[in-house]
């Protein structure tokens, strides 16, 4: 039985201290086009935040075009062609932010029935989309196949048999891949970590258990085996984690070539058919200006590497790898724009206060401080700031006390009611979990690009049906 092996890579916190830090927007931390003037606005595709504020009010989601175009170029270059890059849906999804991951040539991954209908409502070609999930109805493995997804991931052996009927049904023959768990638990908040044993995606690479569904879909008739998946967990920094994975899943793709044949046509379809490895997503991002983003081109090319090595010296084809990046791809790309209202000092001691900058928005459109105890970056960008660095935290307008955005930082203490802030790396899991806790309705997001403003999603309002 393997191991279960643990790799620290989470970064250490050294928060920003004097008032020449706070005022430099760190360019690895805000989208790609962020500018600021000498008056100390800030502006993001060209178009300044005040301006923003003023036209659509806040808060707001802001996103940079450019940036997320480049984002999905650079991958693509790094993991050798667009089609082997899955962008992972579930991180932020609409109808544009489809069409802009089609005109890259990036394929989609959707882990819903509701992220299904939206890329298929774009339309997203069919045939470019990965399906998942670990309880997918039947109605939604039907709308898969019936739309022609390009491969459904399989995570339980009641799925095998669900799926292998719905397909039967259609008339066809349905392409996937099983979901692995190979034992490496990398260092990130336990409820993204998605490797180990203890959790609910996936078969078990130590218990046998992955090995029996592989050649379960393989005798199913309506199923087509093309290859293994597996996810380490969520804001990885380096590609170690990944390698690991991807070793221990090529010693179960040696024993089940042993099984389909050489050239893989036992699994259920033509010779080579069993052909794809795919490694998930969770590539980190930098949250705050003390964390590093990833060296993209470094951990590819070390992945690929060592993908390619592992299987030659066991023996076996070097499997086409895939990769799934949600994050990676939209989180750094987009700022949340609030404004402040109440401004509170608050003594934690004898000696020692604390100043509290309330804002118009909070945990509804950014659960993840709550949730994960993450960590953000937050500055003033309608002005220079030029007071004194106080111990600070920045808070939301709803009736929790740990409605907190930004913890413990320190900030000028001039910073005053009407003045802008922005939290950047907003764009992955913010918007796509939020909710409209106290009816404090969802944000808008808007695009910016080349000094143009538009909107790609409405700031929600109380209607009738909210009061019924």
């Amino acid at each position: 039985m393997d191991p279960q092996v643990s790799l620290p890579v989470t970064p250490l916190r050294r928060r920003v201290s004097t008032l020449e830090e706070f005022t430099a927007l760190p360019e690895h931390v805000f989208p790609l086009t962020t500018t600021v003037d000498s008056a100390g606005r800030a502006a993001l595709g060209g178009v300044l935040f005040t301006d923003i504020a003023e036209r659509v009010g806040t808060p707001v989601f802001v996103m940079d075009e450019e940036d997320f175009r480049a984002r999905c170029r650079r991958l693509a270059a790094a993991f050798r062609g667009g089609h082997h890059v899955h962008y992972a849906s579930k991180a932020f999804l609409s109808r544009t932010v489809c069409r802009w991951v089609e005109e890259e040539g990036l394929a989609l991954d959707v882990a819903s029935e509701g992220e299904l209908a939206v890329a298929l409502s774009a339309a997203f070609p069919a045939g470019r989309i990965t399906v998942h999930g670990n309880n997918k109805s039947e109605r939604f493995l039907r709308m898969a196949v019936e739309a022609g997804a390009g491969l459904i991931v399989l995570d339980s052996a009641q799925e095998i048999g669900r799926l292998a009927e719905v397909a039967a049904a259609a008339g066809r023959v349905q392409d996937v891949l099983v979901r692995v768990k190979p034992g490496v638990h990398v260092d990130t908040h336990e409820f993204i970590a998605t490797s180990h044993e203890d959790q609910k995606f996936g078969f078990s690479l130590a218990s046998g258990s992955a090995e029996r569904a592989a050649l379960a879909v393989a005798g199913t008739g309506s199923l087509r085996l093309r290859g293994l998946h597996c996810h380490v967990g969520s804001q990885v920094f380096d590609a170690d984690g990944f390698a690991l994975a991807a070793e221990r899943l090529l010693g179960l793709w040696s024993r089940l070539l042993g099984s389909f044949g050489a050239d893989g046509s036992g699994a259920g379809g033509d010779a080579g058919a069993f052909d794809i490895l795919d490694l998930g997503g969770g590539y980190g991002i930098a949250y705050t200006p003390d964390q590093s983003p990833l060296d993209v081109e470094a951990v590819a090319g070390d992945l690929l590497a060592q993908v390619e090595r592992h299987a030659t010296e066991i023996g076996v084809p070097v499997p086409s790898v895939s990769v799934e990046p949600g994050r990676a791809v939209v989180g750094p790309t987009t700022v949340t724009l609030y404004r402040v209202g109440t401004v509170k000092d608050v003594h934690t001691s004898d000696d020692a206060v604390r100043r509290y900058l309330s804002v118009d928005g909070g945990m509804s459109d950014n659960i993840r401080p709550a949730l994960y105890r993450a960590e953000y970056d937050c500055r003033l960008v309608n002005r220079v700031a030029e007071g004194r660095m106080v111990p600070t935290r920045v808070v939301g307008s709803h009736c929790e006390s740990g409605d907190i955005i930004i913890n413990d930082a320190l900030m000028p203490d001039d910073i005053a009611p009407g003045d802008l802030l922005a939290v950047p790396a907003t764009g992955a899991y913010c918007y796509s979990m939020s909710s409209r806790y106290n009816m404090m309705t969802r944000p808008p997001v808007v695009v910016v690009r080349d000094g143009e403003l538009r909107t790609m999603l409405r700031r929600e309002t109380v209607s009738y049906t909210h009061l019924r």
